[in-house]
C-alpha cells in the first residue's frame, strides 16, 4: 500500500548531535513532523521512521506487532550511532515507550530521552479481554486527534486492529519490567488533559525509571497529541534546552542554526 500523502519518514543530516524520533500507535511521522524539522532547523541530525503498519491503512497494522515496530526504531538508533557519537531518543504516545525501551536496552548510547504524553498501559479496550475479543471482532474505533487546537489534525487511523492492540498491551508490560534500566536523563512533557494517555502513566514510568536527572513539564494548553497542539512551541524549546544542556556537558556542539546560533539560542 502506499503511504499516505504526510506520512512519509523524515531525515535530515546535521551536525554531531541526532536524535531519533518515534511516533505513536495508530499515528505516523506526521504527528512529530513540526518538532523533527525544528531540530533540523537547529542544525542537529534527525531520524524520524515510519513505523511498520502505519501511515496507509488500519488493516496493515493488524497483521504488525511490537517486535516489527520496535525492530524499526531500533535499526534506526543503530544507524545513527554509526554516525553520531552524541544521539537522544524521543517519542509520543506509544512512542514515548519505544524511546524508554531504546534507552534501557542501549545503555550509552543513548544520551537522553525526551518523551510527551508517555504510554505505559492499553486504557479501556476491555483491556483484559484483548486475548480473546481479538479474534471476534477485528476493531473497534480510532484515537487519532486529540487536540485541543480547533484547526489541529493527526494523520492517524480511525480505527484500532484488535490484534495490534493485543501485541501493544504485551509491549508494554515488557518495557515496563525494563524501566529500571533507564538512567539517562529524562524530559518528559505531559498534558493534564489526556484523553487516550491518563496522568497515571506519567507517573508510574517517573516511579520505575532509575534516572536521577529528570524534569517534568506540564503542557496546560494541549491534549494528547500535543506535538500538534497549543504547546507545540514549548516542546520545542525545552527539547533544544535539555540537548544543548546534555551536550554541552559531554564537550559536544549541539548544532548551529540557519542563523548560527547554537541549538540552545
Amino acid at each position: 500500500m502506499p503511504v499516505l500523502a504526510g506520512a512519509e519518514p523524515f531525515h535530515h543530516e546535521g551536525g554531531e548531535v541526532a536524535v531519533l524520533l518515534c511516533h505513536g500507535f495508530t499515528g505516523s511521522p506526521q504527528s512529530l513532523r513540526p518538532w523533527a524539522e525544528h531540530l533540523a532547523e537547529h542544525g542537529l541530525t534527525v531520524s524520524l521512521p515510519l513505523l511498520p503498519g502505519h501511515g496507509t491503512r488500519w488493516e496493515d497494522l493488524r497483521i504488525t506487532g511490537w517486535q516489527d515496530w520496535y525492530a524499526e526504531v531500533d535499526r534506526a538508533l543503530r544507524l545513527l550511532c554509526e554516525r553520531r557519537e552524541t544521539v537522544f531518543v524521543a517519542g509520543l504516545s506509544m512512542g514515548g515507550a519505544l524511546a524508554l525501551r531504546l534507552a534501557a536496552k542501549h545503555g550509552d548510547a543513548v544520551r537522553g530521552v525526551m518523551v510527551v504524553n508517555p504510554a505505559n498501559k492499553v486504557h479501556g479496550l476491555a483491556a483484559h479481554a484483548l486475548p480473546v475479543v481479538r479474534h471476534l471482532v477485528p476493531a473497534t474505533k480510532g484515537i487519532a486527534s486529540d487536540i485541543a487546537k480547533p484547526d489541529g489534525r493527526e494523520l492517524g487511523y480511525d480505527r484500532v486492529p484488535l490484534h495490534a492492540a493485543h501485541s501493544l498491551r504485551q509491549f508494554f508490560q515488557a518495557t515496563d519490567r525494563e524501566l529500571p534500566q533507564v538512567t539517562q536523563p529524562v524530559l518528559l512533557m505531559r498534558s493534564p488533559q489526556d484523553h487516550v494517555v491518563p496522568p497515571a502513566d506519567s507517573a508510574r514510568i517517573l516511579s520505575r525509571i532509575s534516572s536521577t536527572d529528570v524534569k517534568e513539564v506540564i503542557l496546560e494548553q494541549s491534549y494528547h497529541v500535543a506535538t500538534l497542539d497549543h504547546d507545540a512551541d514549548r516542546i520545542h524549546e525545552e527539547s533544544l534546552a535539555f540537548i544543548g544542556r546534555i551536550a554541552s556537558a559531554l564537550g559536544k556542539e549541539p548544532g548551529l542554526g540557519k542563523e548560527g546560533t547554537t541549538a540552545g539560542g
